[in-house]
């Protein structure tokens, strides 16, 4: 398949990893290519620069690039949408436009496994990268977690197993992409600067399992009427609900307080108790039922599914917990980068939370998300550039005790300062990051950095 892009004159567009990754692959694979970035060469890594030049890339930084008509492919950054002018331009003249993704399924090797939803995605991509690996599998933990697919993809083995982390800016760019597995793990509106209606937001994520074949199999979330209608659409591949309300007739769901699931053949299979769990919340049962599901209808050992489930402690910026200080306990949740991600960390808690939240605006309304606080939340400190229409949104539905932040040091000390011993901190900002920081990792770093300012 490597030959396929040999002398091929491709266009990177964005120069972020999976751009990188993209570019690195590309040239080892004999293609001509060109690059394109919206920030200027004095903004680029001088080792790329460096690197680019080194194999003749042509670059096109801070500017549209030239004759687009003579492009065989343009692969697109998943931050990069595909109504830039350029783009479109490209897809008028008939350029073939697709992601990362899709040119790492096409030149690569190995099995794929591949989750989306609107929230869940890394908790679950990370616990199914668990279990397989203690499987003795061959296994790539890849894609929107952190680590773009096409740079694991041309190392993988016909057996080899990429367990992928997929987001609706991937999807969308797909045309030949079929996972063995697939997962829709539930549907909320998000990203809807991007995709303007939850009709074309949820029409890309449904590109998760449409070339998926009878053989393969697509896990759905019964408990989300949302998700689970559009999971109804998957023609072919054999549908495996889960349910964290419902005992099932097949699939994985809870049954007197464990995790259990009914095969293909009608076998009854007990994974471990519910309390056995080391992640909190009932969306963490959620993820833990749709990861067994994956790994028992990829074959994996019950008891290999179970024992993971037993030890998983969950993934770092998700519900971390941070440390103590007089009484009153930090949690971490930078992960939580839309309304209803923020609600399950608020649902997971206790009572007497501080919340401190906002963040850049993704075209979210907050509404539900403030009524759905329930008397957990005592106060809100909110910083970024939604700060003030979450605050509008809060006073119109009666929760006025909000206090504004110039940034997260101001956030962490006045929450700090109004907290009691047995109140949590918790940082669930409902929003992306993009405003004040380059990711929602850098985020949750800044605030645990806070947290142990605090400590001295």
């Amino acid at each position: 398949m490597r030959n396929k892009m040999e002398n091929k004159k491709v266009l990177v567009v964005g120069m972020g990893k999976s751009g990188i990754a993209a570019t690195q692959a590309l040239l080892k694979l004999g293609a001509k290519v060109y690059v394109q970035d919206s920030k200027p060469a004095s903004d680029i890594e001088p080792q790329l620069i460096n690197f680019l030049n080194s194999r003749e890339v042509t670059c096109y930084f801070a500017e549209e690039p030239k004759a687009l008509e003579e492009m065989d492919m343009m692969v697109m950054s998943p931050g990069v949408s595909l109504e830039t002018d350029f783009v479109q331009k490209a897809m008028s003249s008939g350029v073939e436009v697709v992601g990362e993704l899709e040119i790492a399924y096409r030149v690569g090797q190995g099995n794929y496994v591949a989750i989306t939803g609107t929230n869940g995605k890394t908790t679950t991509t990370t616990l199914v990268g668990e279990i397989f690996r203690n499987a003795k599998r061959k296994t790539y933990v890849v894609g929107n977690i952190g680590v773009a697919v096409i740079s694991m993809a041309l190392n993988a083995e016909p057996d080899s197993w990429l367990i992928t982390e997929t987001s609706s800016f991937q999807l969308e760019t797909t045309k030949l992409f079929k996972p063995k597995i697939s997962a829709l793990l539930n549907l909320t509106p998000d990203h809807l600067d991007r995709h303007h209606t939850m009709e074309n937001y949820s029409k890309a994520k449904a590109k998760i399992f449409e070339n998926q074949e009878a053989e393969d199999y697509h896990i759905a979330n019964f408990d989300d009427p949302v998700s689970y209608e559009w999971s109804r659409h998957c023609e072919k591949a054999k549908v495996v609900p889960f349910s964290t309300k419902t005992q099932l007739s097949y699939g994985a769901f809870v049954e007197k307080d464990q995790l259990t699931i009914l095969g293909d053949e009608g076998e009854r299979v007990v994974l471990c108790r519910v309390d056995e769990l080391k992640i909190p919340g009932t969306h963490n049962l959620e993820n833990a039922l749709a990861a067994a599901a994956m790994a028992y209808f990829a074959g994996i050992a019950p008891s290999v599914i179970g024992d993971t489930l037993r030890t998983f402690r969950g993934v770092e910026h998700r519900l971390e917990y941070c440390g103590q200080v007089d009484g009153v306990s930090f949690v971490n949740d930078s992960k939580g980068t839309n309304p209803d991600a923020s609600m399950k960390a608020i649902e997971a808690m206790k009572e007497n939370i501080l919340l401190i939240a906002g963040g850049y605006d993704k075209g979210s309304d907050f509404t539900e998300f403030i009524k759905g606080f329930n008397g957990r939340v005592k106060h809100m400190i909110l910083l970024g550039k939604t700060a003030a229409k979450i605050k509008e949104q809060a006073e119109a539905v009666g929760f006025r005790h909000i206090t504004m932040a110039k940034n997260m040091e101001e956030c962490v000390a006045e929450a700090f300062r109004l907290a009691v011993p047995g109140d949590t901190v918790l940082l669930s900002p409902a929003c992306a990051s993009w405003d004040m920081y380059t990711c929602f990792e850098q985020r949750g770093e800044h605030f645990k950095n806070c947290v142990h300012g605090l400590e001295k």
